[in-house]
């Protein structure tokens, strides 16, 4: 636990992955906030794993989801989610459960088991590291609830930003790799270009900041400075602003409510730039209008919109799938659902309807090919 001098002992979940990697560089460099107690990770670098076993020498480290769940509870002053997928569901709630403050990365596991890890949570137990949340938290500060009229989530629109869904039907993996401003992981890269992403990101700003998908808007900020806005009822909007880098939103989430001191660098106000935003294109890009209606009907059909796009990631990724096709599938298979309600909801339930979902998308890659 928190060690006289204010060091943080934090447990990392997917150490190996982006997030990971960057926080651990954040506990390089500050040294006299945060000590690594707990390290763990998917396994599909087990080289650099052990080297980060070795020099961070965690109390408790593992490969593999039981790791995670274990390491999760382990006693420590802020756990990391920094897992990709709906595997990060079973660490989010053990964190929940032993009482850590979770930094939680790992949108899926919020998105799918929506009020079932609300439910968990005590007020202020997650702190939001998405960079969207992040400057969506931190706008909030500045305000009462009655006073928030909107959420505002900037996307970047992606390397297809501007085309229209004809011109996306011959996408290649390797394009929508190729991502104009952040250095993400292949899924979360993906999802982005997809702008599943951002409807992912418009379902975890509802359940974490409890405004109504109406008051949820999303708009194209190309160059990724404005992480996202708040209008307030007065017709002021509050913005968080920063080059686009993630060690800000993961510092907040290890050191909230803290700043860290030259976490990353700012915005260079010594140069000309101009802040760009474009209404989204909800025909060439439809999967943030699904996800609101993923979203609205609750229960587990967001857990159904997110283990369909999984599948349907993979399946493009392998060359089995165009790129349209991701989201024409999970809009069959969202479309097909017969939802649990958020009244009756067990996470069995949720792991059912993640289990049917991929079966089902798994049937239906088959049929949009």
């Amino acid at each position: 636990m928190q060690q006289d001098g204010g060091v943080k002992d934090v447990v990392i979940l997917g150490s190996t992955g982006s997030i990971g990697m960057q926080a651990l560089d954040l506990v390089r460099a500050n040294p006299d906030r945060f000590r690594v107690v707990g390290l763990t990770a998917g396994g599909s670098n087990p080289e650099l794993f052990a080297r980060q076993v070795e020099e961070f020498a965690p109390v408790v480290h593992g490969l593999g989801e039981e790791a995670s769940i274990d390491a999760a509870a382990h006693e420590c002053d802020v756990v990391l989610n920094g897992i990709t997928g709906a595997v990060g569901l079973r660490p989010t709630l053990a964190a929940l459960d032993a009482g850590r403050t979770l930094a939680l990365a790992n949108k899926e596991s919020l998105v799918m088991g929506g009020p079932l890890v609300l439910d968990r949570a005590a007020p202020g137990q997650i702190v939001p590291v998405d960079s969207e949340h992040s400057a969506l938290a931190q706008c909030l500060r500045s305000g009462a609830d009655h006073e928030v009229r909107k959420l505002v989530l900037t996307a970047s629109g992606g390397p297809f930003r501007g085309r229209s869904r004809g011109e996306l039907a011959q996408v290649t993996p390797e394009q929508a790799m190729a991502h104009p401003t952040w250095d993400m992981g292949p899924v979360i890269t993906i999802n982005s270009a997809t702008l599943v992403n951002k409807g992912l990101e418009v379902i975890e700003a509802h359940l974490l900041f409890g405004v109504p998908y109406d008051a949820i808007e999303v708009v194209v900020h190309p160059t990724s400075v404005v992480h996202s806005m708040v209008e307030f009822v007065d017709g002021s909007t509050l913005v968080q602003a920063s080059p686009p880098t993630m060690l800000i939103p993961i510092a907040l989430g290890l050191s909230w409510p803290d700043r860290v001191p030259d976490a990353a660098p700012a915005v260079d106000w010594s140069t000309a730039q101009t802040w760009q935003f474009d209404p989204l294109d909800d025909d060439a890009f439809p999967a943030v209008a699904l996800a609101r209606e993923a979203g609205r009907r609750g229960g587990t059909a967001p857990a159904v919109y997110n283990a369909a796009n999984e599948v349907a990631v993979a399946a493009f990724r392998e060359g089995r799938l165009s790129f349209t096709g991701i989201v024409d599938v999970v809009a069959d298979v969202v479309s097909s659902h017969d939802v649990v309600s958020e009244q009756a909801i067990a996470l069995d339930d949720v792991l059912g309807a993640d289990g049917w979902a991929r079966e089902a998308a798994a049937a239906a890659v088959a049929g949009n090919r």
